[in-house]
């Protein structure tokens, strides 16, 4: 498959792309730099998220997208993501392109009831609180789409060796999700990419 990884630079774009490539797929990553971007066995093309023609060009030829933008303030309100996922989803239809993965977070829509106490009555209402706006947008972007999209909503995620261990978690159980490995995480989204069993849903996904 043919799979475009959006945030590929980052810590979780990065796993990602090594588990995209390690499952036989055929990998482009948008990044900002090219000659910043040193993985082998990788399309580059370079852009701006926010350039919708630059999402255009990647978005092309693809079979599907994965989306592992994440914003570096989450303190502040910005409309990074959302501005980003309607590019996304708007080059995505321009070119028939209908799968769609996303990273998202605990603590947006229905996952809150998945969130510990610490995250959900601390960090949500202070050092999260911007993002979590941000993630809300973003997230009715892409459940507005008639794209086949899954969002994918983690706790907090950690750089430790894959498990193998990645739980999908009910919001009416009561259970809560605490961590998560990047490679974990991965591995979940490259094996939901492949079996398409979460389409048009929003999850989380924890391994403790």
């Amino acid at each position: 498959m043919k799979v475009l990884v959006i945030g590929a630079a980052g810590k979780s774009g990065a796993a990602l792309v090594n588990e995209a490539l390690a499952a036989g797929h055929k990998v482009t990553v948008f990044v900002r730099t090219a000659a910043l971007y040193k993985k082998v066995n990788v399309r580059v093309v370079a852009g701006d998220v926010l350039d919708a023609d630059a999402v255009d060009v990647a978005v092309a030829g693809q079979d599907a997208v994965i989306d592992a933008l994440g914003g570096k303030t989450p303190w502040k309100v910005t409309t990074m993501e959302t501005n980003a996922a309607h590019n996304i989803v708007d080059a995505m239809r321009r070119n028939g392109v209908r799968r769609l993965l996303k990273i998202s977070v605990v603590g947006a829509g229905e996952s809150v009831k998945n969130a510990g106490f610490f995250n959900e009555h601390v960090l949500m209402r202070t050092f999260l609180r911007g993002l979590l706006v941000d993630k809300a947008g973003m997230e009715a972007e892409i459940e507005s789409s008639n794209l086949d999209w899954t969002l994918v909503r983690p706790p907090m995620l950690t750089d430790g060796e894959k498990t193998g261990i990645a739980r999908v978690l009910s919001t009416e159980g009561g259970e809560k999700a605490h961590k998560i490995a990047r490679a974990d995480l991965a591995a979940f989204m490259v094996k939901e990419l492949e079996s398409g069993r979460y389409v048009r849903q929003a999850v989380t996904v924890t391994t403790t």
